[in-house]
């Protein structure tokens, strides 16, 4: 069951990964840190913010994002510099990419891995659309 989460745990893991998530993903995020989307096509399971300030908390988040995304880069044909942020339980990603022009700022563009075809596919053009 998602629930809010305090901004700094959001700076936390932008910390971890050395980028700047976008602005819908982050406000989408601290109302619900979790939950899941529809793309229309596929159900994704959006990866919490690791929420480190009770024990229900840590133990309901502990599948971060940060951790999901190291877990992912192991997989062969994952983009590397790729943000797991969420999964449709048949092993693809729903993934944030950075900006090719400031790699430490992920673009507003959602997309999906495709563990199959090692594909990156384009999902919507703002978090805010899912």
């Amino acid at each position: 069951m998602p629930f809010p989460v305090d901004i700094k745990f959001v700076n936390d893991a932008e910390a971890k990964l050395g980028v700047k998530f976008p602005a819908a993903f982050v406000v989408k995020m601290t109302k619900l840190n979790g939950g899941s989307v529809n793309t229309g096509t596929d159900t994704w399971e959006l990866y919490p913010f690791l929420d480190t300030s009770d024990r229900k908390r840590l133990a309901r988040t502990c599948n971060d994002i940060v951790r999901e995304t190291q877990f992912s880069r192991q997989w062969s044909g994952f983009p590397q510099d790729a943000i797991s942020i969420g999964a449709n339980g048949g092993g693809d990603k729903l993934v944030l990419l950075p900006d090719p022009h400031a790699p430490t700022v992920l673009l507003h563009q959602v997309f999906w891995w495709d563990h199959e075809t090692g594909e990156v596919h384009h999902v919507a053009d703002d978090f805010a659309d899912l």
